[in-house]
């Protein structure tokens, strides 16, 4: 689904640079979830998690009671009426398996502008054309641990030396995007901190600014440019520097097979 931040246009860009070899995937930011949908699901143990409960919420209900979230879905009215009657929702905290909370969350997110969840998009949208959708990702979600923890200790529970962390902070300078999280510009340093006593592995997106590269100097690091979605809303093709960041070789998984074909690499870890 559409939500800030998404890494819909950086996910084949992402994927690839995977460390070659882990047995346990912890998405610590899940947000849209475009990574953990794009990547191969494999044997490894998966985790996605969110400290915004309605994000984790959400996830919980389309994997484990689909049915009734579409049931619950099936005749929301697109209007600007409905939506500022439940607009407020985002700023409550959700209980884990509301089924209620989790159809009026996701009604908001396609009914919005941008998928802000703050101002009604007033653009016609059939609610039965995502039925699909949510019944493919609750089967790819039935092996997949749904976590609603603050990063820190997620991190710490999780790790191991066959443990790779993928995480997709808010940016910094733009935390104040992203509703229901409380994440702070100290959390960028405890977010490093975290990591920097892992025994696995991690790979971590962020903004591409003299502020994050200092604080991850002396880590792996690869720059990119992409679409800035923020911005779009009123300066229309403006770029933004993304940087990805990892305690391993970002080429290893490349370099372990040169010889592995176009199509070979497209099946497996996305087009490349």
């Amino acid at each position: 689904m559409s939500w800030i931040g998404g890494k819909k246009s950086s996910r084949d860009i992402i994927i690839p640079r995977f460390p070659l070899y882990y047995e346990k995937y912890i998405e610590v930011f899940g947000g849209g979830g475009w990574i953990l949908f794009a990547k191969p699901p494999r044997n490894d143990h998966e985790v996605f998690n969110d400290f915004n409960s309605n994000i984790s919420n959400l996830y919980f209900c389309v994997r484990d009671k689909s049915a009734e979230l579409i049931e619950k879905l099936r005749f929301v009215l697109n209007s600007r009426e409905d939506f500022d009657r439940i607009k407020h929702i985002v700023s409550e905290k959700a209980e884990i398996g509301d089924v209620q909370r989790a159809a009026e969350f996701y009604q908001l997110i396609r009914y919005s502008y941008a998928s802000s969840c703050d101002s009604f998009g007033g653009k016609p949208h059939s609610m039965w054309s995502n039925f699909p959708l949510i019944e493919q990702a609750s089967r790819r979600l039935q092996k997949v641990i749904i976590e609603n923890r603050d990063f820190e200790k997620l991190i710490s529970a999780q790790d191991s030396e066959v443990s790779f962390f993928y995480c997709d902070p808010p940016y910094f300078s733009t935390e104040s995007y992203y509703e229901n999280v409380g994440f702070t510009a100290s959390d960028h340093e405890r977010l490093r901190n975290s990591l920097k006593k892992i025994s696995g592995k991690f790979l971590i997106s962020y903004n591409d600014c003299p502020e994050i590269r200092e604080l991850y100097s002396g880590y792996e690091m690869y720059s990119y440019e992409r679409l800035n979605n923020i911005r779009q809303r009123f300066d229309g093709g403006s770029m933004f520097g993304e940087l990805l960041i990892a305690n391993y070789d970002l080429n290893e998984r490349r370099n372990a097979n040169p010889q592995m074909t176009l199509f070979e690499m497209e099946d497996d870890y996305g087009d490349v």
